[in-house]
């Protein structure tokens, strides 16, 4: 038997605030801990830049990949007795929830909108590429990065791993929930996921909960939904991650356009020409970033110095409440974009409609692009009914998007405008569409 399938002498354990303990036994998930890839997700941030809002959101990729790696393996305790579970199965699992996330770059989302990347896509090149993750994995056998890649990409032919990976209700979503309440201090992300553990059954090419956890599983799902609102979306949040998408906007903006930086950003020289190689991504982290903004805090353009200090010392962009409309003389924002236009503010920049929408639970809708796998409940009688169909508490939010708009600018230009006499009049009409006092 290869080494590599061998369980560790001794168990390792990670101490863990929200799981208590992670238990590490073999040698395989061992050995994929220890690789730079997956160690570099202690520079990367699990919220990105919700610290700002919530200052105790520091947690990291790293400390989440380990939470789903580690409810994963205690789902696997809970159906071991009820499925059919080879070792290679097993292996399989806890190798796609511990990697699922390593493709994230600095950031994470902020950073993908900017220069067009997808951590998934680069997940997949670190599984399949040349990488000390690809070689620990090839161990195993020299198909099993590509199966591990096409579990973590909902592509396996075994959809009861995919399920337990990536669904309505997952090892994904349990741990990032119970993890993200913790580290921001809110109660909002807590349910009782042990209960949930114990009522897991699986059917088929999925996983259902028994009827009698049904309540459990409501309480996750309302969880989820407070999380997003209160936390994932805070417009306070949101300002800070508006701040940083214009940072690099402007950055590359100034690259293309031949701007001498003061020092070459030679990590960021490759997303900014769209000629990215595997090896030069996985350079990229927080703390490579947020040395750049430091430098460009001395830069002799005005934009990319004044956003760059914004964002370290948290002068951040207000907001107001905003619906879109598609008529441009009654649309707010298209009224401020000229007014600030006129009076010499940059929209580009300083003037920013950003939308936040979140479905939290759909039903199956069958060849509708993203269509979820839907929550079933294993009824008594042996009959699998689908979750809305049986919750009043989750019908009453199935298949609903909410979405919510705002509109964020930087006041003091508003106010040293104001200070010029001939901008006086632009100044109050736009104070007075923003709701701001004179």
């Amino acid at each position: 038997m290869s080494d590599i399938l061998q369980t560790l002498n001794e168990e390792k354990v990670f101490k863990d605030p929200v799981h208590r303990y992670v238990h590490v036994k073999d040698q395989l998930i061992w050995e994929l801990i220890n690789t730079p890839e997956f160690q570099r997700l202690r520079r990367i941030r699990q919220l990105g830049t919700t610290y700002v809002t919530f200052h105790g959101a520091e947690h990291s990729r790293f400390n989440h990949s380990l939470g789903v790696y580690e409810v994963m393996r205690r789902i696997i305790e809970q159906l071991k007795n009820k499925a059919e579970w080879t070792r290679e199965d097993r292996l399989l699992c806890l190798s796609a929830a511990l990697l699922h996330d390593v493709g994230h770059g600095p950031f994470s989302h902020s950073f993908e909108k900017v220069f067009h990347t997808d951590h998934e896509e680069w997940t997949q090149e670190i599984l399949l590429g040349d990488t000390t993750i690809n070689k620990i994995l090839r161990k195993v056998g020299e198909d099993f990065p590509l199966k591990v890649s096409e579990v973590i990409d909902k592509t396996s032919d075994n959809k009861l791993v995919v399920s337990l990976i990536s669904s309505q209700i997952d090892a994904d979503r349990m741990d990032y929930l119970l993890r993200d309440a913790y580290f921001t201090g809110v109660n909002y992300g807590n349910f009782d996921m042990e209960r949930i553990l114990r009522v897991i059954r699986p059917h088929e090419e999925y996983a259902v909960i028994k009827y009698s956890g049904m309540h459990a599983v409501e309480d996750y799902i309302m969880s989820r939904y407070q999380m997003y609102w209160q936390v994932y979306f805070h417009p306070v949040t949101r300002s800070s991650e508006v701040i940083l998408r214009k940072i690099f906007q402007r950055a590359a903006h100034l690259y293309e356009q031949g701007y001498p930086f003061k020092q070459n950003p030679d990590h960021l020289i490759p997303l900014m020409t769209k000629n990215v190689s595997l090896k030069a991504y996985l350079k990229l982290d927080e703390s490579v970033v947020m040395y750049y903004f430091q430098i460009w805090m001395e830069e002799d353009d005005n934009i990319l110095k004044d956003l760059c200090q914004r964002f370290m010392d948290r002068q951040l962009f207000k907001y107001i409440e905003y619906l879109p409309t598609a008529n441009a003389d009654e649309d707010v924002y298209a009224k401020l974009k000229q007014l600030f236009l006129e009076v010499g503010i940059d929209t580009d920049y300083y003037l920013v409609a950003d939308s936040s929408s979140d479905l939290p639970y759909d039903f199956y809708r069958p060849g509708e692009e993203g269509e979820r796998i839907p929550i079933n409940l294993l009824m008594p009688n042996g009959e699998l009914k689908e979750l809305s169909k049986v919750s009043d508490i989750v019908q009453a939010i199935t298949g609903k998007t909410r979405t919510d708009h705002k509109l964020y600018y930087a006041q003091e230009l508003i106010e040293e405008k104001a200070q010029h006499k001939q901008y006086a009049e632009k100044v109050v009409q736009i104070k007075r569409l923003l709701g701001i006092s004179s």
